[in-house]
């Protein structure tokens, strides 16, 4: 027997309705090139989706087209995110960080028909014309007045398109099955791989994601999302602000300058935010070293690369709350999210900063196991690690036009590529990547481990640990470190200070001091880049 209840899709578009009528007062606050203070309601908003959904159909956008877009976090690709989908074609939201040869894999993976580009990154995309093979014509997300100089073919003004058509858009019927975005991960182990997401693997996200014991967004939350809108969606933060009628301020281009999200949080008075580590450390360099003070950022989201306690502390120093999560893009990408659980606030302040650290608990739809070598399913207990596997109704099933990867996807799991512990509360702990442990005598060590001990010493802004060729113990761990501006140490100093952080047998054979790590487009150390730069170092002894 089944139950008797309407089949109503799960679509953006039933997001964007839902908006519209319910939350059409509240705000979203803009920074872009040609208007920093930009400002308007949502109900304005979703007006202008209606037109950009019918210049989109003037175009001549199908279903199931894809729509690239270059572009930082403002209101303009906010109504991208609603108009592509709504329509039925599939936004791609591209990094423009990617190394160009990367940009243009993606652009012709993808089949992009056509790209909406920031003015700022006209003159990336120029360079890349002549090899982009099906892409029709390119937006400028300006208006007439900052429309830059361009040598691109058939180039549009944003504020142009929209100006010539209705306010209202007749959208078709979609299933929620159909796709809605694609992102391509950031292609650390040879090309990127693009992942779908559908409309309900979207819309269930962002209902998890606005959960109480999760990010907890609402009518009455201000939030300033400070990871990138082409970085998975901005980890859901969008449709979820949409869903409930959170007031969004997006930050614009300038998201590492620590003076200028300072202004935003103040002035917004910005309750919510997300990022990488490296965007709350430049946030914190800043306060420290200008006095300032931010009163209304209550909690943050720090993802991408494990928290270091010092991290931690220093923005918990301002009154911020700090919640770690695990996700990638395979993952949409919010899998686990660390909130207090009842009964933390007994424990003893060493137990309880251990697990404020852990990358969180499961949200609901998702679900995880850890397997040996073997196969075999090792227990809870917050010991047994392993690799870590994945499932839910938001999780990948398989890559977008890469069928020769289906190694990753097995009897309904995703492989991660994750070494992990689960304690017995459900605590997730990322102990590595697997191919960043570093296997020395016969026992492995973890990378994370050691470059969080590093981050404790004073004198450390950036730390990485890799496996350097040992003739008798196969590998032994390098320390590379990036010290803070203005404050003197040396490798020795940084050893001495782990001696007893870490058991002797971890303990780095040296530790490098240089000017600055390699990151990936998405602001994590590129461990690739940096074995291949120590490649032939020779260990003393």
């Amino acid at each position: 027997m089944f139950g008797m209840m309407m089949d109503y899709p799960l679509t953006v578009t039933a997001i964007m309705r839902h908006a519209q009528k319910v939350h059409w007062n509240r705000e979203i606050a803009s920074v872009t090139v040609d208007n920093p203070g930009q400002h308007y309601s949502y109900g304005v908003a979703f007006r202008r989706v209606n037109q950009l959904g019918n210049a989109l159909r003037e175009l001549g956008v199908k279903k199931g087209d894809r729509i690239g877009t270059l572009a930082w976090n403002d209101h303009r690709h906010f109504e991208l995110y609603f108009a592509v989908a709504s329509m039925g074609a599939v936004c791609q939201t591209i990094n423009p960080k990617l190394f160009p040869e990367q940009l243009v894999y993606i652009i012709n993976h993808a089949e992009d028909q056509w790209l909406f580009v920031d003015p700022l990154l006209v003159p990336l995309v120029e360079k890349l014309q002549p090899q982009l093979q099906k892409v029709k014509g390119y937006i400028v997300l300006t208006d007439q007045a900052h429309m830059p100089d361009n040598t691109l073919n058939k180039p549009y003004c944003y504020e142009t398109l929209l100006a010539e058509e209705s306010i209202h858009c007749r959208w078709p019927e979609l299933d929620e099955s159909d796709a809605a975005g694609l992102c391509y991960t950031s292609g650390t182990t040879g090309d990127p791989k693009g992942v779908l997401y559908s409309h309900r693997s979207m819309v269930l996200h962002s209902m998890m994601a606005a959960l109480p014991d999760v990010m907890g967004i609402g009518s009455h939350t201000v939030l300033m999302p400070m990871v990138p809108m082409f970085h998975v969606n901005a980890w859901g933060s969008i449709h979820a602000a949409a869903m409930t009628g959170a007031k969004l301020v997006l930050p614009g281009p300038k998201m590492l300058d620590g003076e200028t999200l300072t202004r935003l949080i103040n002035h917004h008075k910005v309750s919510y935010s997300l990022g990488v580590p490296t965007i709350w450390n430049a946030l914190i360099d800043y306060l420290q070293n200008s006095g300032e003070r931010i009163v209304s950022l209550k909690s943050v989201v720090v993802g991408g690369a494990a928290c270091s306690e010092t991290l931690m502390t220093a923005l918990e120093s301002y009154g911020v709350t700090v919640h770690p999560g695990w996700g990638m893009t395979e993952t949409s990408p919010l899998g686990v999210y660390n909130s207090p659980m009842p009964g933390s606030e007994v424990l003893e302040p060493e137990q309880r900063r251990k697990q404020q650290l852990k990358a969180g608990r499961a949200i609901f739809g998702v679900e995880l196991k850890i397997e040996d070598s073997a196969g075999n399913e090792l227990p809870w207990d917050g010991v047994s690690a392993g690799e870590l596997k994945v499932r839910g109704p938001w999780v990948a099933s398989s890559y977008f036009r890469m069928e020769g990867l289906d190694d990753h996807f097995e009897n309904g799991w995703f492989d991660t590529g994750d070494v992990a512990t689960i304690d017995k509360h459900g605590y997730l702990s990322i102990t590595d990547r697997s191919k960043d442990m570093i296997k020395s005598g016969g026992e492995w060590i973890s990378s994370i481990d050691l470059e969080n001990s590093a981050l404790g010493h004073e004198a450390v802004a950036e730390a990485a640990a890799i496996g350097i060729h040992h003739p008798r113990w196969g590998e032994r761990p390098l320390l590379v470190v990036v010290l803070k501006a203005g404050v003197k140490a040396n490798g020795k100093d940084v050893l001495d200070y782990l001696r007893d952080k870490v058991a002797s047998w971890q303990l780095p054979d040296a530790c490098e001091i240089v000017e600055e790590l390699p990151h990936t487009a998405t602001g994590k150390v590129s461990k690739k880049t940096l074995r291949q730069q120590f490649a032939g170092y020779q260990l003393p002894g």
